[in-house]
């Protein structure tokens, strides 16, 4: 049995499930687990500075989506909605409240009359290059909690995990 200081909740939902339904194998739940607390906790701690910028999560994300475009800076909603991994009409409230608070204008495509161009304003530029470097920031901190090996080590088996659910082989038939 663990260390009783190194238990954490999911070794103690383990241990219950294992009490409960022994005939189930729970182990894929410690690292599962473990993950949607992570990103769970991550997720806060990165919040804290998109706040601090008067930014929600998604709106971080489509400024960013729209700094890295490069000059001019701009995009078309639904090129915003695949870089920010969102539905266009979720994209659309975003966009409303950016434009509301000037940070991103609206205005319609030069090739399509009907579609739109979605653009950082100078205030919008200024305010994603301070909380992108404060994101950063606060990333590398979170990060510094593990060794540079055990970073590497962990954002590889990340890459390839991801990858394998991103592009799933078909079963070898034999």
């Amino acid at each position: 049995m663990k260390d009783r200081q190194l238990l954490d909740r999911v070794d103690r939902i383990q241990a219950d499930w294992r009490r409960e339904r022994p005939d189930v194998d729970i182990s894929p739940q410690g690292v599962i687990g473990r993950l949607h607390r992570l990103a769970d906790r991550l997720t806060e701690e990165l919040c804290l500075v998109y706040g601090r910028y008067g930014l929600t999560e998604g709106e971080f994300d489509v400024l960013c989506a729209l700094r890295r475009a490069g000059e001019p800076y701009e995009r078309a909603p639904g090129e915003l909605a695949a870089h920010t991994m969102v539905t266009t009409g979720a994209m659309t409230k975003r966009i409303d409240r950016l434009e509301r608070a000037g940070l991103v204008t609206r205005r319609r495509s030069d090739d399509d009359q009907r579609g739109r161009i979605v653009a950082l304003t100078e205030p919008g530029r200024h305010l994603i290059d301070q909380a992108f470097t404060d994101h950063m920031r606060n990333e590398r901190h979170l990060l510094d909690q593990l060794t540079p090996n055990e970073a590497e080590a962990l954002e590889t088996l990340l890459r390839t995990w991801l990858a394998r659910m991103d592009h799933p082989h078909p079963p070898v038939e034999e």
